[in-house]
C-alpha cells in the first residue's frame, strides 16, 4: 500500500491538475491526459489504488480541483507509451532544426525557469488527432538540467503568446500556487469585432461546457456554470468598429476570454467557434487567424520573490493586422498597469455584481 507520502518511483508519475482541468471527473482527466490507458484500465488502477488523488483513493467519478495531485502509474514500456504531463520525449526523436526552432522561441530563461513565445497553432498537450505538441518538445528545452521542463498553465491550440515553464518539481509547486492566487497577472491583446463603448471594464459570467456538432463547447449556463471574470482595457479602435483590447482573466475557465468576447457581441477575430461569420469581417487580404496574444505576464519570482514581468513579442499574422488597421503597438505598452490598476480598485470597492469574487478565497489565474 502506498499514502499520501509517497514519492514517485519505478515509473510511476505525480501529475499535478491544472487550472483549466478544475472541477472534471478523475475518469476523463485520464481520458484528456494520459490516452496510454483506457478507461478499463483506469478504473481497474482506481479499484487497486493505483490511480490515487493527494495520495488517497478515489473514484472515477470524483470531481478534481485545480492544485491537486494525481498519482499516474506506470503504462507500460512498449505498450502504450509513457503517461500524462510527465511524457518523455527523447531528444533524438527530434531533428537539430526543430531542436533550433523551439529553442527561438525562448524570451527568457534562468535557473528556475523558462518563458517561451507560444506560436500559434501549436497545442500544448496531445490529445485525439494531436500528433505534434509542446509537450512532446519539452526535451529539447531541458539544456543542461536534470529534469525535463514542465508545463506550470495552458494556453489554447490558436492562441499565440507567452507560457511559462517549471525546470524542476519544487519551483512547479510554487508556481502553481502563484497562478491559484492573485499574485500573477496575465494580459493578453485582442482584435475584436465591435469597440467597448468603456475605455474599460469587466465582464462576468457563469460558464460550463456542453457538447456540440463540433465537440465539447464553452457556453453561458446559469444554473450550473463556473464563476468567470474577465477585465478590459479599450487601446484603439478603427474601421467597421473593430477594436484592440487588452484583456486581464481573473479566473482561469476554458476558452474564457473567446466565450466573453462572443457574449458580449465582440467576438475575437478569426474566432470561428465562438464568433462564428462575425469573426471575419474582411476580405481574403486580412489574416484570418486568431487574434489572441498572450502578451505579458508579470508575476512574483518562484525563487527570491522579485517582481518579474515578461513580454511576448507579436507574432507575424497579428503584426500585420494591427498594421493594416493602423494601430500602433507602443499603445499597449501600458495596459499592464492600467489593468492592474483597475484591479486594485474594483478589489477596494466592487460592484455589487462582482463583489462574490472579491471576498472569496483567491481568484485563480
Amino acid at each position: 500500500m502506498t499514502g499520501e507520502n509517497e514519492k514517485p518511483t519505478g515509473g510511476v508519475r505525480l501529475e499535478q491538475v491544472g487550472r483549466d482541468d478544475d472541477g472534471m471527473r478523475l475518469d476523463r482527466w485520464f481520458k484528456k491526459h494520459v490516452p496510454a490507458l483506457s478507461h478499463i484500465q483506469v478504473e481497474k488502477a482506481l479499484r487497486k489504488g493505483q490511480i490515487r488523488l493527494d495520495g488517497k483513493r478515489a473514484k472515477g467519478a470524483t470531481r478534481i480541483e485545480a492544485g491537486q495531485s494525481v498519482r499516474i502509474p506506470p503504462t507500460g514500456e512498449g505498450k502504450s507509451g509513457a503517461a500524462g504531463g510527465e511524457r518523455r520525449q527523447p531528444q533524438s526523436r527530434l531533428s537539430a532544426e526543430e531542436i533550433a526552432e523551439i529553442r527561438d522561441w525562448v524570451i527568457y530563461r534562468d535557473e528556475w525557469i523558462i518563458a517561451i513565445n507560444k506560436p500559434a497553432g501549436l497545442a500544448v498537450q496531445g490529445g485525439s488527432g494531436q500528433t505534434r505538441h509542446l509537450d512532446g518538445m519539452l526535451e529539447a528545452l531541458r539544456y543542461n538540467a536534470d529534469e525535463r521542463p514542465r508545463l506550470v498553465h495552458r494556453l489554447d491550440k490558436d492562441t499565440s503568446g507567452l507560457l511559462l515553464l517549471a525546470r524542476n518539481a519544487t519551483i512547479a509547486r510554487s508556481l502553481a500556487k502563484i497562478f491559484e492566487g492573485r499574485s500573477a497577472h496575465k494580459i493578453y491583446w485582442a482584435l475584436v469585432r465591435q469597440t467597448p463603448s468603456q475605455d474599460k471594464g469587466w465582464i462576468s459570467l457563469p460558464l460550463a461546457k456542453h457538447p456540440s456538432p463540433a465537440g465539447e463547447k464553452m457556453v453561458v449556463d446559469e444554473e450550473d456554470g463556473k464563476e468567470s471574470l474577465s477585465l478590459y482595457y479599450k487601446m484603439g479602435k478603427a474601421r467597421k468598429g473593430v477594436g484592440w483590447v487588452a484583456l486581464m482573466p481573473l479566473t482561469g475557465r476554458t476558452h474564457q476570454l473567446r466565450v466573453h468576447c462572443a457574449a458580449s457581441e465582440a467576438p475575437i477575430l478569426g474566432d470561428g467557434k465562438y464568433g462564428g461569420r462575425d469573426a471575419y469581417p474582411f476580405n481574403e487580404d486580412f489574416p484570418k487567424d486568431l487574434m489572441l496574444h498572450a502578451r505579458e505576464l508579470s508575476l512574483p519570482h518562484p525563487h527570491d520573490g522579485t517582481t518579474l514581468r515578461l513580454q511576448a513579442p507579436v507574432p507575424t499574422h497579428m503584426s500585420e493586422a494591427l498594421s493594416q488597421l493602423r494601430f500602433d503597438q507602443r499603445k499597449g505598452e501600458d495596459a499592464v498597469d492600467v489593468l492592474e490598476q483597475y484591479a486594485t480598485d474594483l478589489k477596494h470597492c466592487p460592484p455589487r455584481a462582482i463583489d462574490i469574487f472579491f471576498r472569496k478565497k483567491p481568484l485563480r489565474d
